[in-house]
């Protein structure tokens, strides 16, 4: 009888063992699905003819080249500082990287261009999703 008693702890024992497990591990399993959430949201007035409009706390830039308009995310590619916008170009102060204002990279180095985002029009205004 003692034996049968040890057996059944034991297996209840490694039951709530693998269901403690798996209820941890879930989230590593099943990938999570996120919404496009508005990151930013900007009346098409505002966005100059020529030129960008930068919104530093947010680390984006909205650039108008003709009838196109689209964000450029001001994170370095090379570490991560924040680039700043000139007239010309987007120049990365701490190691030198110097952007187009289409984002490709002009000067090293950075070897990759910086991240266009996601534009959506919504009536007279411009959002950024993330």
């Amino acid at each position: 009888m003692e034996k049968v008693g040890k057996s059944r702890r034991r297996f209840i024992k490694a039951v709530a063992f693998v269901i403690a497990s798996v209820s941890l591990l879930w989230k590593f399993f099943i990938p999570r699905i996120s919404e496009k959430k508005p990151l930013l949201r900007v009346a098409r007035a505002d966005i100059p003819a020529s030129g960008a409009l930068v919104f530093r706390k947010s680390k984006v830039a909205f650039v108008k080249k003709g009838n196109d308009v689209y964000a450029l995310s001001l994170v370095c590619t090379h570490l991560g500082c924040t680039v700043n916008v000139t007239t010309r170009e987007l120049v990365c102060p701490c190691h030198g990287s110097i952007f187009g204002l289409s984002g490709e990279v002009l000067k090293g180095p950075s070897d990759r261009p910086l991240e266009r985002l996601t534009v959506e029009e919504q009536g007279e205004f411009f959002v950024v999703v993330s």
